[in-house]
Formats: C-alpha cells, structure tokens, sequence
C-alpha cells in the first residue's frame, strides 16, 4: 500500500497537496502520515485531511503524531514543509539588517533572514533525514521548505536517498508571461533553467515566434510595468524573465534595493517588492490560515478538490503508475547546467517515471544570467557548510558574500549585523561556534 508522510503537516501547503494526491486516478488507497511538533496545528491538519478523504470517498486512512518516529515508518515518499523558529525570529531579520540599510521585502532565502532561516532550519532537517533513512529507507524526498537551494543542497551532500526541491514559480511565472504576452496559456513555447527563484526564461515563444520584442513593446505601458515591476524591469536590460516574483529577485541581486529611490521607483506593494512584506504579515496569514480551516471544517466556508499546480502529486503519480510526466525540479547539478557549479543544486526540467526522478541536461545559460546564478550559490554553499561544520565564520563570510548585503554594507558592518542576528537567535542555533 502506498504512504506518504508529511513533516510539518500544519503548513498552508498540507490542504493542497492533500487534495492533489488524492484526486490522483487509480489510487484510492494508502496511508498519509502526518507530522508537526504543535500538536493544536498537527490536530486541524488532521480532521482536514480525514475531511478532504471523506468527501473523495477514498480508502486512504491517516496517522498523525508530534513524534515523526512513530509514524514515518515503511513511507515511499516524505513531504518537507518544516519551519524552524519563523514566528519568534522574523521581525529580527527584518529590523536588524534595516538598522544597516539592508531592506528586505520576503528574507527567506538569501541575505541576512535567509542566512539565519538557513542556520536555524538545517540542523533540525538533518535529524530528520536520518530519521527517514533508518526508517524509510527506499523514500524519495520531496522538499518543500526554504532556502530551497539550501535545503536541497545539504540533503544531496549527507544521503543517497534521492531528493527533489519542489516550488512553484515556474508554473506560475510562466502563466504570467502567457497572460503579459496576450496568448493562451497551452499554446505558450518555453525553456528554462537555472536555480530556485532564478530560473530563467531563455527561450519564449508562440507559434514560433519569439515573445520577448512582444513583451518589450508591451512595457512601454506604465500600467503593466506595475504590475511586475523588477522582473520586467531586469529582463529589458538582462533579456531573459526570471521566475520568482519582483519582491523575491529583488533581495538576490544588488541592484533594486540599495538605495531608497531605488526602492521607491521599483518596489510597490506585497510581492512586488513591499519593505517588511513577511515580517508584517507572515504571523497573520498563519492565524487566518489557521482559522480558514476550521470554518472549512464546521461546514461555514466551502471545501474546494481542485487540484492545484503543486507537483508532489504529479511526481507520486508518475512514478507509481510509472506514467513518465514531466516537473520542473531542483537537483543536484550533475552535468545539467555547464556553467554552473557541479557540486550545486540547479532547477531543470525533470522527467518522471517508475525509476524516479531523471533530470535533463539543459545545456549553458547565457554567461551573464550563469553569473548571477553563481553569485547566489556561492552564498548556499557558504551557508551549508557553515551549518554542516559548525562554523561561525563561514557563516558570517555567506552573509558577506551576499550579493544585496554586499552593495549596502562594509565588511565591518556585514560582521556587526551577524553578530546582533546571531545573540538574539543563538538558541536556535546552538551547536554552531
């Protein structure tokens, strides 16, 4: 029978993903287990999920437990939707750096929150994994958590069990280039590469015909230019659209956020690149959330089973009815993308079936796009190994390599910041020296 484990059942993610595997045709039975160290938050995952089998009709029973050991036993995948001490630490990782200039919209992924996210999520991840190898041995790991480079990275480097980073942003970036574009959606022609929130969009077509001088002339309106305004800012002057929203691309290069102008001429609102965006909302959105759920459970809000265009579901699909599908995923670079560095995690399209998961060469990206790139995995790379060597100081050499940080701030004052983030998050983090 099938199982499928999710650790940190009480994410946002739970309901869809849930929904997604159990719409699959032809699988209507197997056990979900359910995992989250807040046993109130780990209850509501539970009856929505019950609820959401229910309403299927389907054979699938569940198991829920605050320890993973004791249901994550004989599971063919485990889902990772972990966070780490978010609530209590991100308005730190906003207002510390903001104190250095340093101006984050999201802070999850590089510079100084997504640095820290990174040092207080790791340590609790490895334990995890090995607990999946003594347990689930034959598992395939999908991971949903960010830093998804980071994630991904360390997993690749302290086990043999296959893992794959799972996001979004492909299949939403390219659902807005279609709809920029003026072209429906399935008839949309594209290619792209590269890293988690930095895969470009090399190629763009429909019908044959290139959609970038399409897009081009359509920018010239100020009104649609709002609407996204660093991504189609960067891709007149870079010539490639990047695939994580303007808010996002804003913090992981040095150009749109360094000065106040800047800010003010490119970032807008919300995911657009809003100061303070998560830390002003992140606590709410997890109580409204929280609170969606159990209205959706006592019958006074609609329970919807659409699928969503999450790709758990298509990966555990296509490799249990071994019906080849196609995601776009993050692995590790094994002669996927050339100018990137091997020993890195790249996002590629990624062919599915009953042997797993089987990357596919992408070829070179244009220098100056792979250069980007690099500058961000070398920050990763920095951020692992600090977290898998216990080492302070390449810690705090990742936050100096970063690329927002590095056009804001001295190297005296990148190391102060560390040190200020450091005192008040040491407690998760306390095995580093």
């Amino acid at each position: 029978m099938t199982k499928i484990s999710i650790i940190g059942a009480g994410s946002a993610f739970t309901q869809d993903i849930t929904t997604d595997i159990l719409n699959i045709e032809g699988i209507d039975g197997g056990t979900i287990a359910l995992v989250d160290l807040d046993a109130k938050r780990l209850d509501i995952a539970r009856r929505m999920v019950e609820k959401l089998i229910e309403m299927t009709g389907n054979r699938w029973n569940v198991i829920a437990s605050t320890d993973r050991r004791e249901v994550i036993g004989g599971s063919q995948f485990v889902i990772n939707q972990i966070e780490v001490g978010g609530l209590q630490n991100v308005r730190y990782e906003y207002e510390i750096p903001l104190k250095y200039n340093v101006n984050q919209c999201i802070g999850d992924t590089l510079g100084p929150g997504g640095l820290f996210k990174t040092l207080r999520t790791l340590p609790s991840w490895i334990d995890i994994v090995r607990d999946i190898e003594d347990l689930a041995p034959h598992a395939t790991i999908l991971n949903y958590t960010n830093p998804m480079s980071a994630v991904t990275l360390l997993t690749s480097r302290i086990t043999e069990l296959p893992v794959v980073g799972l996001c979004h942003s492909i299949q939403n970036t390219s659902s807005q280039l279609a709809e920029y574009a003026g072209v429906p959606y399935n008839e949309l022609e594209w290619r792209a590469g590269g890293i988690n929130h930095m895969s470009w969009f090399v190629e763009l077509k429909h019908k044959g015909q290139d959609l970038y001088p399409v897009l081009l002339e359509k920018i010239k309106d100020e009104e649609l230019l709002r609407q996204d305004p660093v991504r189609l800012d960067a891709m007149k002057y870079l010539g490639a659209f990047v695939s994580e929203s303007s808010g996002h691309f804003s913090e992981y290069i040095p150009y749109y956020r360094k000065r106040q102008e800047l800010i003010d001429q490119h970032c807008n609102t919300g995911y657009n690149g809003a100061t303070g965006f998560y830390a002003d909302n992140w606590p709410t959105w997890r109580k409204e959330n929280d609170e969606r759920i159990l209205q959706q459970l006592e019958g006074t809000l609609p329970i919807e089973l659409k699928n969503s265009n999450e790709y758990a579901a298509v990966i555990i699909e296509a490799m249990l009815k071994n019906e080849p599908k196609v995601i776009y995923g993050n692995v590790p670079n094994q002669g996927l993308i050339h100018n990137l560095p091997q020993n890195g995690v790249v996002e590629v399209a990624c062919m599915i079936d009953g042997n797993g998961i089987n990357p596919c060469q992408f070829g070179s990206l244009p220098e100056h796009l792979a250069a980007l790139c690099r500058s961000n995995m070398a920050f990763f790379e920095l951020a692992v190994g600090a977290v898998l060597g216990n080492d302070k100081e390449m810690a705090r050499h990742a936050l100096m390599s970063d690329p927002l940080t590095a056009a804001v701030c001295s190297l005296e004052e990148i190391s102060n910041m560390f040190d200020e983030l450091y005192e008040v998050e040491r407690e998760f983090i306390p095995n580093m020296k």
